[in-house]
């Protein structure tokens, strides 16, 4: 059961000074009432509400208050140490990123230090993860290009990237060309460790003078890479071949590549494809100009 001094209330706090020392960033969590002191009457019954649960299960005994993050955080680590990024962790736990990377890094620029402690059902989710093998052999080397680009277009050089990735600078280059069609799995790790490393790292803090930045954000733009922000978006979808990014990609470049799959794989007619796409036969006909190495030829 409560009492009076256990609950708030708007008017008997309203007035103190500490009250409007800081606007809160948000009504919608606790941190809203105890850090920021924000007294809104809806804000107010969260609070409430919250204390009247947590009494109420710590009558019954169900009350589990936040624990030692500890344990969360030396499992990321080795998980890390396996190749397993923060991303990959939120792939497989649902839990967003930004989070779990709080756990083992602050993030000043965001006013948000390192985790200390968390729940049971966070902890639970982590821990549930098992180191993977490192990768070995021959594997596929979509993610290895992709996160190269990435890195370079964010201002890494292909050159600097050669130290971290683990191979000499001059074959980074190399990777990109798209010749082979597998790599070496402790090169294709070496990517995934650069890549959570460097990916919210300034290449100026590396040495990386403003010359070789500037020359590899043109190249990177030439090309249309996608950054990492633009890989956040789709969980994943870094190491998937099948996935076609379309970062920056012009609409009628879209257009082509849709109605030559619709026509290839779909059998349809140019009209049929300009209908499904919505779109009128003749764009598709100034797509197919533009871009030669889609147009194809069916039924008309």
């Amino acid at each position: 059961m409560t009492t009076a001094s256990t609950l708030a209330t708007p008017e008997a706090t309203a007035a103190t000074p500490a009250a409007v020392a800081r606007e809160a960033p948000h009504h919608t969590k606790l941190t809203c009432y105890t850090d920021y002191r924000c007294r809104r009457p809806e804000c107010v019954r969260r609070y409430n509400d919250w204390q009247n649960n947590r009494l109420h299960a710590k009558a019954t005994g169900t009350w589990q208050p936040l624990i030692d993050a500890t344990p969360v955080r030396e499992h990321l680590h080795k998980l890390h140490a396996v190749g397993i990024t923060p991303h990959r962790v939120s792939v497989l736990t649902g839990i967003d990123w930004n989070t779990i990377r709080l756990y083992t890094q602050p993030a000043p620029k965001q006013g948000r230090g390192m985790f200390r402690r968390t729940t049971p059902e966070f902890e639970a989710k982590i821990l549930a993860i098992q180191p993977e093998p490192t990768l070995s052999g021959l594997v596929d080397p979509t993610g290895t290009c992709r996160r190269i680009q990435a890195l370079s277009a964010i201002g890494w050089p292909l050159k600097e990237l050669g130290p971290h990735i683990g191979v000499r600078p001059d074959n980074v280059r190399r990777l990109l060309k798209g010749r082979q069609p597998r790599v070496q799995g402790t090169t294709a790790q070496g990517a995934i460790d650069a890549y959570a490393q460097l990916r919210n790292d300034h290449p100026s803090k590396h040495g990386v003078s403003a010359i070789g930045i500037s020359r590899a954000l043109r190249n990177a733009k030439q090309h249309r890479w996608a950054p990492p922000k633009y890989w956040d978006q789709y969980p994943g979808a870094i190491d998937d071949p099948h996935f076609i990014p379309e970062y920056r990609k012009p609409r009628i470049a879209v257009v082509a590549e849709e109605a030559h799959w619709l026509m290839t794989a779909g059998r349809l007619t140019r009209a049929d494809a300009a209908d499904r796409l919505g779109i009128t036969k003749s764009y598709i006909e100034r797509a197919f100009k533009a871009y030669p190495e889609y147009a194809v030829e069916v039924a008309p």
